[in-house]
């Protein structure tokens, strides 16, 4: 596993405390920190939801499957799943390899612009993993 001083956290990205990241700008891709892959180990499968899905903020969005564990990932702001990576389904280690570019998730239509203001910064997020890790 990684050091804290490894990890990528960019900071052009906001942060909920389940490990899912968001861009602010559209498009408003979601995904899974550099962290969350990295303690999940080598994903084998994902699931994501349907494009159209209406999901609320902290609602179940889809899971991850390693050879470890299998993970929930959560919506960490509501909206409408406007997109989602269809390369996972046959290659799921791109979140692992790339979780910030290629190994994104989905990409979704925020329902409320206000839902960002819950949301760490790359800061306040390296904190929580070194208060909770």
């Amino acid at each position: 596993m990684k050091a804290f001083d490894e990890l990528n956290i960019p900071g052009d990205l906001k942060y909920a405390k389940d490990h899912e990241w968001i861009a602010s700008a559209d498009p408003h891709r979601v995904g899974i920190s550099d962290f969350a892959q990295d303690q999940l180990g080598d994903l084998t499968y994902v699931e994501l939801p349907e494009v159209g899905a209406d999901i609320a903020m902290g609602g179940e969005f889809g899971s991850l499957e390693s050879i470890k564990s299998v993970s929930t990932l959560f919506l960490p702001v509501a909206g409408k799943v406007i997109a989602v990576n269809e390369a996972l389904q046959d290659d799921p280690g791109l979140v692992n390899r790339d979780p910030y570019g290629d190994g994104w998730l989905v990409e979704i239509a925020p329902a409320d612009a206000g839902g960002f203001s819950g949301l760490m910064d790359a800061d306040t997020y390296l904190q929580h993993l070194k208060d909770n890790g």
